[in-house]
This record gives C-alpha cells, structure tokens and sequence, in this order.
C-alpha cells in the first residue's frame, strides 16, 4: 500500500523538478529521526501479517467469474467499523492498487507469547467474513494471488475498456477503471513510472508451450500502435502495464526487533530465505488468460513498475540520466545491513557518493549508509503540492516517498516520529494461499524463524549474488520439486574459517575465496525437511518449541502448521501454483493450446472457493482468544523490561509500506 499522503499529485514534470528536494530533505529527515532513535532498546517482539484479497462475482447461468469492482464501497464499510472502536476492533483494513482488492491486517499486533501462534487463523478467518458481510449474492473474497484472467476481454464487472491512447496506463488490455479511485496515488505512480521511462512498462514471462500454443501474438486488433508488438517477445505472455502486477495480491509479515541492531540482523538473516520461500508458496502460473512457465508473481510485479530509462538499463548510453542502474525498484534485496556481513556483499552496488558522505558524517554505519545511498538513487514517482515543503525534524514523508517505492523482498523501515512503533523488518516475497489455514501456516512459520535464529544464534548468509541466482530460480515452474538452492552448509554456529574471521574483521575485504565453501546447492525439501549432514529448518523449530513452555493447543495449532510447510517441501502436498496447471491441463475444455478459457477459469476459481475452507485435517485448535492468564503475563514481561524509549507501548503499524 505504500505512503498514501493527502494533496494534489503533481504532473510528472514538476515531480522530476522536485526530486534532488525530494531526496536531500528525505536524507536529513532519515539522520533526524536517527540520531533521536538509534539507542531505543527493550521494544517488545510483536508481529503482524498482512492478507491481499480480490473481489471475485460469480455468474453461474453464463458460468462466468470476474473482478468486481467495488472495494471502495466495501473498504469505506470495513473503515466505518474500524473507526468506531479504533482501540479495540480486531481487524484493521486498508487500500490497495487495484479497484478489486483490499488488505487486511490483525487490529492489534501478535506478540512474544507463544499462545498468540493460536490466534492467527481465527483473525484471518475473521477477516474472510467481514469482508463477506458487505458481498453481494455471489460474491467472493479470495486470498488469490493472481486472476488468471486479468487483462483478457471484459474480465470486470462492470466492464470496461482499455484506452491504449490515453489515460494514466495507456493499456491495451486493462482499463484505467480497475485502478482504486478512492487514493490519487496508484493513478499517479501509474502514469508517472510510463513517463519516467519514456515508454510504456513492457513485462514478458515465458509462456507454457503445450502441442497447439501459438508462439507469437498480434497486438494490431487491439489498438498497438507498434510499440508493444515490438516490445513482446516471442513463446511470452506480454503485459503492458503497472496493475498487471501490482494487482497481484501477496502475503506480507512485518516484525518489530528490540532494537536496531536485531532489526538489521533479522534483515540479513530473513533475506537467504526470501527465494525459498517465494518457491514454497508459489501460487501464480497463468497471466492474461494464459499459461506461464513460471509459478511465481515476483518477476512480472518487477517489470510492471520499472521506470528505469533506456540509459538506466544500459540500452543507450549514459547522457541525461546519473546511473546505470542493474534491476527495477520492485527486485531482491541488493546488500546486508551488519557489518560483520559486509564480506558476502558481492554484487557492485550504485549509490549516491554525496549521500552516502553525508550518512557518514552523521556517525551511520558503513552497510547502513551504504544501503540508504543506494535506494537514493531513485526518484520520487508520486509527490503532492502539499507535501513539498516540510519539518525535516518531525516530518519523514520524503524519506518514505523513496523508501516506500523501492519495493524489495526485505524491508529495513524505521520508527515513525512521536510513535509508539519500533524498529521493524518487512517480509514480502511470499504468495498468498487460498485458505486462512495455509496463510497462518506460512505466517507462523516465518516467525518462528525468527526466533529459532534469535534463540539459537543461527547463521543463514550466503553472498547476495547467490540469493539473487536463488531469486531466478524460485519462479521456475516446479522449482519446489525439481531446482535446487544456494543454502548455508552450517547454520548452527557463527564460527568461520580463519580467512573469513580475519575478511570480517576487516571492513574494506570484498572479497574472500573461502567464503564458496560455506554453502552449496540444497534442494527446498533438504532445506525445510533435512536431508545428508543438514538438520532441515522444521527440526530447527521443533528443537525450539521442546525447549519453551507451550499449551497443548498452540502446540497442536502449530504442528498442524509445520505438517504442510514439510509437506509442501517434499511434494506430498503441491502448491497452489502446480494444482492450478494441473487442473488446467485436464479440464475438459483446454485445447493443449495454454489458454485458459472463461469455462475453465470459472471451475478454477470455483474449486478455489471450496478450498478456501479446506485445513489438513481437523485437529487445528486456532482461538479468537487469547487465554486470559497468558495475557496478563505478557503484561507482566512488558512491564518488568519496559521500552527505553519514553511512553513507549509498540504498536503494529497500520500503514505499513505494503505491495503498492
């Protein structure tokens, strides 16, 4: 979701004039507010997730499905209710890119306590409901990453057309309608990311070739003008604009660390993990009606919003532009924050000289300064008339504007001015699950990731580069089953070879060979499962849940968790991604030709719909409660460590710099 300030967007010739403003003040807000919150300490361990869901109307006479619509009237209903008991309603609801889509969140963060692992489905059950609630007669909430037909003829309701000559898009497929009209902002990121790079987003993944699939696809009866038959590539499924990925849905955790410290270590330990996770919860294999032959959304969401230019991507030569710069702003995580990690930073790393000098002379960390340099290098794609001239000692809303549009796997986000919020690390690479079961699943066992690492010190870094190779891999259809993984040999000590002990110690070292030789290729299951000499990440947990007090029912809730995460990895179980080919390719109307029809795309989403209940059997003990005694010994920890940071009671963050 992103920054949604109030005002008048500017055009983007006044937001291109503004932009070195943009970021010098952005820079002095980020050392203000720095320098106030660096030594904050104590900050409770709280967690939240975030759940993207599509609007979806069933005719069952025409056996249609489509998007409709209408979340804006659904989000103002959801609001109004939120607004009545701000304090105590459980859930929380905000907007997202698409006119179909809306997130939602717990009202409240989840905390240290292990019981809360049990609260998790019921709250995401919750929130199906009230969404439900303001339904019409067949109308579905759907935790669906992507609509298989978004961009195909008459794919909403109400129906619209493209305006391949006008407009913010300027799409041939999807009309400026299915953009949220409720916020300027999406339609100004929208038209601003097109006339920053000059030309329309061109977004090409490979297409599925099956016995009859035709490899090249004439653009002209749709209104092409030239420019997108030239940008498609042959055997892919072309896309042209911003909502083909940022009207994905996705499955978000955001963690509150006790300090800044643990923040930046949760951030380099979580980023190995991004890949894995993105292939073990891959649930996207058909775009514009098609078949793809990737699984995965995350490479179609960084082509839908990439502004580079011509001279950015290294096409022409460097004249009117700073940079050539290697990946979009929606990509992988580029570098590590700890410096002790600085060794297994590999890739070469554009940054802003001058603002990295001055991150410096303010006493910030050399990954830290480094890390901010380089997501400076970007432009503001979205300003308001209002937000131009601010309070760099109080204000951050030009720090956001850059921070909150460089969309990357991790998120390093500081806390907010006058806050109660922490700082905190964003998950984002995973894909949303059908049912709320899946969806707690991954969410509880990302977070007991986090503590295992915490709890046991353990070591997951491998060189960037290699998470980035990871990144390529994760997207490939079936890559669960039949792609292996760059992954860390020993995770189970921080000790290293003499060679890296003395790179480590050495804050200029690059480079240092011995460093090859602490990972090797692992297949997701011997990952998740184990397998030769590697304990596998689930006896990891099941370590640490021996290790702590635990009421059978959370125990019971989380193992039930555990059960699919392991299953999942071993192919027991497919994901979302190999079940949706699956039942197109033996649907009764598919022609071996990749298209997937309106007939077939209803029976799909119908049988999505039935899963959306589903749960591996029936012993889930998930509550809406937690125990009344539980509670009162969280207030207890809280109050015998106490935050240092004055009236501090953290808080889950509400709007927090979500898919958009």
């Amino acid at each position: 979701m992103g920054l949604l300030s109030e005002g008048s967007p500017l055009s983007w010739a006044d937001t291109q004039a503004h932009a070195d403003h943009v970021r010098k003040h952005g820079i002095e807000q980020f050392i203000n507010q720095y320098q106030k919150l660096k030594e904050r300490k104590n900050d409770v361990l709280y967690w939240g997730d975030e759940v993207e869901y599509m609007l979806v109307k069933f005719d069952d006479d025409k056996r249609t499905a489509k998007l409709t619509l209408k979340a804006e009237p659904v989000l103002t209903s959801l609001q109004a209710k939120e607004k009545e008991s701000p304090e105590n309603h459980p859930t929380t609801w905000r907007p997202e890119y698409a006119a179909y889509m809306v997130e939602g969140t717990p009202g409240k963060p989840y905390g240290g306590l292990l019981a809360h692992f049990n609260v998790v489905e019921a709250n995401m059950k919750l929130r199906r409901e009230e969404i439900t609630k303001r339904l019409g007669t067949n109308e579905v909430p759907l935790s669906l990453t992507s609509f298989p037909r978004t961009g195909c003829p008459n794919f909403t309701v109400p129906e619209h057309k493209p305006t391949p000559t006008s407009g913010a898009s300027r799409s041939l497929f999807y009309p400026d309608e299915v953009i949220f009209p409720g916020h300027p902002r999406f339609r100004t990121l929208t038209r601003n990311i097109r006339e920053r790079r000059k030309e329309k987003v061109a977004i090409n993944i490979p297409l599925y070739m099956d016995e009859k699939t035709k490899a090249v696809e004439d653009l002209t009866p749709l209104g092409d003008d030239g420019e997108s038959q030239m940008a498609a590539k042959p055997e892919n499924i072309y896309m042209d604009c911003m909502g083909f990925g940022m009207g994905c849905s996705c499955l978000q955790v955001t963690f509150q660390a006790c300090n800044i410290q643990e923040a930046m270590r949760l951030y380099d330990e979580l980023t190995p993990l991004c890949p894995i996770m993105l292939a073990l919860s891959a649930a996207s294999p058909i775009y514009r009606g098609r078949l793809a032959d990737i699984d995965a959304r995350w490479s179609v969401i960084s082509q839908s919003v990439d502004d580079r230019t011509k001279e950015e991507r290294g096409i022409e030569p460097l004249k009117t532009n700073k940079y050539q710069i290697q990946k979009s702003r929606y990509d992988s995580t580029d570098s590590y924050l700890c410096e002790r990690h600085q060794p297994y930073n590999d890739i070469n790393l554009i940054y802003d000289q001058e603002i990295y000098k001055r991150l410096k002379e303010n006493d910030i960390s050399e990954l830290l300064s480094l890390h901010i340099a380089h997501l400076f290098i970007r432009d503001p794609i979205s300003l308001f008339s209002e937000k131009i001239n601010q309070d760099d000692t109080e204000d951050v809303d030009h720090f956001e504007n850059i921070q909150s549009t460089n969309w990357q796997t991790m998120r390093f986000k500081p806390p907010p001015p006058q806050s109660k919020i922490g700082w905190r690390v964003e998950f984002r690479p995973m894909e949303v699950q059908l049912s709320d079961f899946e969806n707690a699943a991954y969410t509880v066992f990302i977070v007991l990731l986090t503590r295992v690492i915490l709890t046991y010190g353990l070591s997951l870094v491998i060189p960037i580069s290699k998470v980035d190779e990871n990144m390529k891999t994760a997207h490939k259809k079936d890559a669960v089953q039949t792609e292996k993984f760059h992954f860390r040999k020993e995770i189970l000590t921080d000790c290293t070879p003499d060679e890296v002990t003395q790179c480590l110690a050495n804050t200029k070292c690059k480079e240092c060979s011995c460093i090859d030789e602490e990972y090797t290729e692992m297949t997701i299951d011997q990952i998740i499962n184990g397998g030769d000499e590697f304990p596998g990440l689930i006896a990891m947990i099941n370590n640490y849940m021996s290790s702590v007090d635990i009421d059978v029912d959370t125990r019971c809730t989380i193992q039930q968790y555990l059960n699919l995460i392991s299953k999942r990895a071993s192919g027991e179980i497919p994901t979302t991604a190999q079940w949706m080919r699956n039942f197109v390719r033996t649907h009764k109307d598919y022609k071996q030709d990749s298209v997937v029809s309106e007939s077939i795309n209803y029976d799909l989403l119908k049988k999505c719909v039935e899963k959306t209940g589903c749960c591996l059997n029936d012993f889930s003990k998930t509550s809406d409660n937690i125990p009344t005694a539980l509670s009162k010994a969280e207030g207890y920890l809280n109050k015998k460590n106490p935050p240092s940071y004055k009236n501090v009671t953290p808080v889950y963050e509400q709007n927090g710099d979500d898919a958009v």
